[in-house]
């Protein structure tokens, strides 16, 4: 039975919710600008103040306004969380077909080198490189990139160990098609679905060790995020004002998380040959 990537999308109540969910987000940043009444860097000298219609969140203990704050804060979250999704989901495609056609040594190196990183604690490297670096976005970025990649590579080599056999690879090769033109003209379109899972997972990823990473102070303080926005709210917690400034950023941020998380494992039974059994026997 063929499956309809559109027609089981379509009926898919958590793909509709997810995406609801992501782009409420997405349009919260990018009109961040407008949606935002003060700059939200601009420190006033009214802290803690109450919600009102001045301050939709009140302010901050410098007074910074928590909204604006906020809408900015999504931008952050999202321009990490895509880039590092990109970053990775690249690192992992490279790797994972370049081991599964080359194989030997450089398989087991590259694979040795993999589990090694699995098993190494994240937050842990993060917390050390910190020790060293002034953290910023960039270096962020690419530190968890570094740091998420691995997993995906595993998912990719498997398959390609597998598509590399096909009927349809192995006669290319025999007519002379060189083990990148079979990557580029053949194994990497056929991966396309698992990509695009991988993909989305890292992003979901990403902002959620962002958000944790800025939460333990591995951050640039100049740039507005969650994290940051978190940790200082709870060291104000035997006041009120985590009811304004605590609980929307951790709302913001559960429905980021969410709303990605609904639609990876919406797409992964519909585009994963692994679970595509699965789900034609649901149906």
């Amino acid at each position: 039975m063929h499956i309809q990537i559109k027609k089981e999308l379509k009926k898919s109540r958590a793909f509709k919710a997810g995406v609801a969910l992501l782009s409420t987000v997405l349009l919260a940043a990018l009109f961040a600008p407008w949606l935002a009444f003060y700059d939200p860097m601009q420190q006033t000298m009214t802290s803690l103040l109450n919600p009102s219609w001045i301050h939709l969140l009140g302010t901050n203990h410098v007074g910074q306004d928590i909204w604006s704050q906020l809408l900015y804060g999504a931008r952050t979250s999202l321009i990490i969380g895509f880039a590092v999704g990109i970053i990775s989901t690249v690192l992992a495609t490279f790797f994972g077909v370049s081991t599964a056609l080359i194989g030997g040594a450089y398989d087991k190196i590259v694979m040795r080198i993999v589990d090694a990183l699995i098993i190494i604690p994240a937050v842990i490297v993060a917390i050390l490189f910190a020790a060293y670096f002034k953290p910023n976005v960039l270096l962020l970025i690419l530190l968890l990139s570094s740091l998420t990649w691995q997993g995906g590579a595993r998912v990719v080599r498997a398959q390609v160990l597998s598509l590399k056999n096909s009927g349809h690879i192995v006669a290319a090769g025999a007519f002379g098609a060189s083990r990148v033109y079979l990557a580029m003209h053949h194994i990497v379109p056929e991966l396309g679905p698992i990509i695009l899972v991988d993909f989305i997972h890292g992003v979901r990823r990403a902002v959620f060790m962002e958000a944790g990473l800025a939460f333990l102070g591995i951050s640039d303080p100049m740039v507005i995020s969650w994290g940051i926005m978190m940790r200082e709210s709870m060291n104000f917690s035997f006041l009120n004002v985590w009811q304004w400034w605590l609980v929307p950023t951790g709302i913001a941020l559960s429905i980021t998380i969410v709303g990605l998380t609904l639609i990876g494992y919406t797409f992964e039974p519909i585009l994963d040959p692994r679970l595509r059994g699965a789900l034609i026997a649901a149906n």
